[in-house]
């Protein structure tokens, strides 16, 4: 039976998460703060952590930090609000494998857990690194492997092109592009228009491994190298011989693994860690960072003289924002791919379905598209995904935008707004306004309170009873 450990401090989520994954047939532990959390870790020993973002004793970066340091490759899924979406897709580059919103829906629940755990590609002993049990390292992790598609916007077009271009050379490649923009899938892309195809496709995400394993796992290490190591260890580099290596996040390397991965590049061999044999390697080397690496060299992050070596070429992959004509495709995309996932029928999105995507800003781009499209379709009843199974925040991002002062994504005034909003006979009554404004009342009230329920009810001054019938016919 696998083991679920479930971090929350809201107890009504612990016990409904633990009830309901136990009778879908996993074991579960759950802790109500992060520092509980962290010490079952070791005595329950899961397959998986599921975690809430905001506990009052840890962030969402924090505990995952902790987690990741020593077991590197236990899966964690991010519990989250919709309105921390920005910050939990950059979490993930920390290492969380996938993030589920709030409200939570069972249909969701156990999908992303399946597909967590079926991300898990056997190592041999040789290759497991020495501070983590065998059963946490059959997982490696996959985050970011988006199937990609190429739209037909100009966007699209220049980025097809450019990579024609660069893919049959041995050009080190650095990718440019935000979080969830597909930047792992294009390496895959580069890798098999290339020579190498037929070689191997080794991803590394640097910012998800400690600065203590960065070394070990990049180039290996020999046994008895250092305490701990029993075994010997092939690294990621001498894995990637004959094809091609893929550092995402490359300027999260620690400055000492930069200097001999420097000296690896240039003259094409390495030691292991406690190694005397130098080892030839033949490796074309594409990188990834959401940050312009020559910034990173300015602020000491990153070494001018690595920069230089891989800075061969370089592609921007655009935001999907950014990419108005490729939306759509991208949608039916992903609705095709959670068809055939969930052996459902939804043919396609309805008329404002469509306005809505075509409007929004897309902060995790192609990640947070999958995820909404994921959850539409297990909410949708027809054969069109209607406008009620999206997030509230996506439905009334607008209106949201004006009245939060942390972003500056839509600064529209509101006579414009009004303007750009279909109103029908049904919005325009005063009913609907009054049921709108207390719908989005308990919405701002919940995040406030990171959804526990007894506070957002005495903050709002009913019982707990009234909340929750006012959220079952709000279906939330």
């Amino acid at each position: 039976m696998q083991k679920i450990l479930v971090i929350d401090d809201d107890t009504d989520i612990c016990l409904l998460l633990r009830r309901f994954l136990s009778k879908n047939g996993y074991e579960v532990a759950i802790a109500k703060n992060g520092n509980g959390g962290l010490a079952l870790l070791e005595e329950f020993n899961p397959d998986l952590v599921m975690t809430d973002f905001r506990l009052g004793d840890m962030t969402g970066e924090s505990i995952l930090h902790s987690i990741k340091e020593k077991y590197p490759y236990l899966p964690v899924i991010i519990i989250t609000g919709y309105s921390d979406i920005r910050t939990a897709v950059n979490v993930m580059k920390l290492g969380a494998i996938d993030y589920i919103t709030k409200p939570l829906f069972p249909d969701e629940i156990l999908i992303t857990i399946q597909n967590a755990l079926k991300k898990e590609i056997p190592l041999a002993t040789n290759q497991i690194p020495n501070n983590v049990s065998v059963k946490q390292n059959t997982f490696l992790k996959t985050l970011g492997k988006e199937e990609h598609i190429f739209g037909n916007g100009i966007e699209s077009a220049t980025l097809f092109r450019q990579l024609d271009l660069v893919a049959p050379t041995n050009y080190s490649v650095i990718i440019y592009g935000e979080s969830g923009s597909g930047k792992e899938s294009i390496a895959q892309e580069i890798h098999l228009r290339s020579k190498r195809a037929k070689g191997p496709f080794i991803a590394m995400d640097c910012g998800a491994i400690s600065k203590e394993l960065a070394g070990s796992e990049m180039f290996g290490h020999e046994k008895g190298a250092f305490t701990g190591a029993i075994n010997q260890k092939i690294g990621h580099f001498e894995m990637a011989n004959g094809g091609t290596l893929f550092l995402d996040e490359v300027a999260n390397l620690p400055y000492d693994v930069q200097v001999a991965l420097l000296r690896v590049v240039q003259e094409r061999k390495l030691r292991r860690i406690g190694g005397t044999k130098e080892i030839l390697v033949d490796v074309r080397i594409i990188v990834a960072s959401n940050e312009r690496l020559l910034d990173s060299c300015k602020k000491g992050k990153f070494r001018e003289d690595l920069y230089h070596r891989f800075n061969e070429f370089s592609i921007d992959v655009p935001p999907l924002r950014n990419r108005k004509a490729d939306i759509m495709e991208y949608a039916f995309f992903f609705l095709a791919k959670t068809n055939e996932e969930l052996d459902k029928q939804v043919k396609g999105f309805a008329p404002e379905v469509e306005e809505v995507f075509n409007s929004y800003s897309w902060p995790g781009n192609l990640r947070e598209m999958r995820n909404v499209i994921k959850r539409a379709t297990l909410l949708s009843e027809k054969d069109t995904i209607e406008a009620h199974s999206l997030p509230f925040e996506i439905m009334n991002h607008r209106k949201l935008l004006i009245f939060d002062n942390t972003s500056v994504v839509d600064t529209a005034p509101p006579e414009q707004i009004l303007r750009n909003t279909p109103l029908s006979e049904h919005s325009l009554s005063l009913k609907s306004v009054a049921s709108d404004a207390e719908y989005e009342t308990i919405v701002q009230v919940l995040k406030q309170v990171n959804y526990n329920k007894s506070k957002a009810a005495r903050l709002l001054g009913i019982d707990r009873k009234t909340l929750y019938n006012k959220m079952s016919n709000y279906n939330m």
